[in-house]
């Protein structure tokens, strides 16, 4: 039996292995992260190690492949010195060079395990977050949920999936499938357990997350939270009401247009020490008034929200900063959904279905972290020649 061509590792992942505790400028690559996901399949008869069929996913999403047939159909128009980059090389007992099909591909990531994956690929895109930011700077963390709405199963249940966004950068550094008897309180706790460090972070989140649980798990691990007040914690928001903001000045105000809409943004923040939620340090007021732009027709909207940082840790202005990029979450599930046609998509089998949208993560977070700002032009970029995602993702 002929060996195992993909096997052939490049020997600087070797080197990463005798040496685990790599040096911020020898991190482990994408190659070696992908080998921390455990094969499923049975070893008997495995032409290509799983690393390498991933690896090869990942280059197919990150040339604009939609589908599994589109990533397929990548692979098996892939030039020879892209697959020799990757470790498959031709075999001299073989008459033509045996690549991944589509079918293996598909059966792969329904049986993969996806908390795995999405820890291998979260790890990679934090190990490439910039370190430009000053100690000053306020990191933001966003929580928010997405289902998939057409990857429906055979029960109807919608695969939903809780992830974690950094304001800055635009990178998921976690994701969470949200199981058919659960929702999202649940797993708030867990998705988080998989961010190496929260220490300083400031966690954003919506109304279904203002949870006493949810703020003392943050500050046991040395993190912030700002909370948004919702009817889901009536004594709190009654509390909020009541202070005297007619006699707290205006701190910071802003304007904005998009969406045919323009926006005016006023907040208020007071100091306080004896709200019903732990270690609130300042309470928030925001009123949004909006415009649309076509019928002219005005909103005014109150929205209250809490957080643990105190006025010296945080000014009116980071706050209001950092409630507005919480929504940039929503932004990542745009891209998703109309870039990568993630809502049309009818793949259903296994974790296939949140495989796919890991990888499409990790092509948006690859191509921010490359500074790229128009997502779809990058991707026909990249699908006019095999080589870029090979180099943008640091296999060439």
């Amino acid at each position: 039996m002929p060996a195992d061509a993909s096997s052939l590792i490049p020997p600087a992942l070797d080197q990463l292995r005798e040496h685990p505790r790599a040096t911020p400028e020898e991190v482990p690559g994408l190659l070696e992260r992908l080998a921390e996901v455990p094969d499923p399949r049975d070893p008997r008869g495995v032409l290509h190690t799983l690393a390498v069929v991933l690896a090869l996913t990942a280059c197919a999403v990150l040339a604009g492949a939609t589908s599994l047939l589109a990533v397929g159909e990548w692979i098996g128009d892939a030039p020879t010195h892209v697959l020799e980059q990757l470790g498959i090389r031709p075999d001299p007992l073989l008459p033509q060079r045996l690549l991944p099909a589509e079918t293996t591909v598909r059966r792969l990531l329904a049986r993969i395990d996806g908390d795995a994956l999405d820890r291998a690929v979260g790890r990679w895109l934090a190990d490439r977050r910039p370190t430009t930011a000053t100690s000053a700077d306020l990191r933001g963390l966003a929580v928010d949920g997405k289902s998939l709405r057409g990857a429906a199963r055979a029960t109807g249940r919608k695969i939903h999936l809780l992830a974690a966004l950094e304001h800055t950068t635009g990178l998921v550094l976690a994701q969470l499938d949200v199981g058919e008897k659960t929702n999202e309180i649940t797993c708030f706790q867990p998705l988080l357990d998989t961010v190496a460090d929260l220490a300083g972070v400031v966690v954003t989140s919506d109304a279904m997350h203002t949870q006493r649980e949810h703020a003392e798990y943050l500050l046991d691990r040395k993190a912030h939270y700002i909370v948004i007040v919702k009817g889901n914690q009536k004594n709190l928001r009654k509390q909020l009401k009541s202070l005297p903001w007619k006699h707290i000045p205006l701190l910071g105000r802003t304007r904005s247009t998009g969406h045919g809409r323009s926006e005016i943004r006023r907040i208020k923040v007071a100091t306080v020490n004896n709200l019903l939620f732990p270690s609130a340090q300042q309470a928030i007021q925001i009123k949004r008034r909006r415009t649309d732009r076509k019928t002219g027709k005005t909103t005014v909207k109150t929205v209250y929200a809490v957080t643990s940082l105190a006025a010296e840790e945080a000014t009116a202005v980071q706050l209001a900063k950092l409630i507005r990029d919480h929504w940039r979450i929503e932004t990542l599930h745009h891209v998703r959904d109309t870039t990568f046609a993630e809502d049309a998509s009818q793949l259903r089998t296994g974790n296939a279905p949140r495989a796919m949208a890991t990888w499409r993560n990790l092509a948006i977070g690859t191509l921010k972290l490359a500074g790229v700002t128009n997502i779809a032009a990058a991707l026909r970029r990249n699908a006019r020649d095999a080589t870029r995602p090979l180099a943008l993702l640091g296999l060439a």
